[in-house]
């Protein structure tokens, strides 16, 4: 079986094919790119287990966010994806929040050189279900 590129940058667009999966895992923990690119992540859910036991998403955060408090705070906030209305601006992208077999794609433009942290904000999985975004 042909392995699929994770990251495929054309010159213009950086296409991310991330994985998350029923262990927890996302394929990659490091995305890199390069500045003034737009970024598409393609998320797909490989499992089988359903969004209420093993959502996941990919969400973009902004430098200095404190991860821990982050996925502590929106905990009570499944509403939104797990994500605190108080941190909201904290968030530079993210995608919905997924179950087994589905997908979602976003597109935004890569933020300023730097390392980011992504992960998963179901309840539980950040801690694991991480890696870094990094721009040069």
């Amino acid at each position: 079986e042909e392995k699929v590129e994770i990251v495929v940058d054309d010159g213009t667009v950086v296409t991310v094919n991330l994985e998350a999966n029923d262990a927890m895992q996302f394929n990659t923990a490091e995305i890199k790119v390069a500045a003034g690119r737009t970024v598409k992540i393609n998320l797909k859910h490989v499992g089988k287990m359903p969004l209420k036991m093993m959502g996941h998403n990919f969400v973009l955060l902004a430098q200095g966010t404190d991860v821990a408090a982050f996925t502590t705070a929106g905990v009570t906030s499944p509403d939104t994806d797990y994500i605190a209305a108080a941190d909201s601006e904290k968030v530079i992208a993210k995608t919905k929040l997924i179950g087994g077999g589905e997908s979602d794609s976003i597109e935004f433009a890569a933020p300023a050189p730097g390392t980011y942290d992504f992960l998963c904000t179901f309840p539980g999985h950040s801690a694991i279900m991480k890696g870094k975004l990094i721009v040069t």
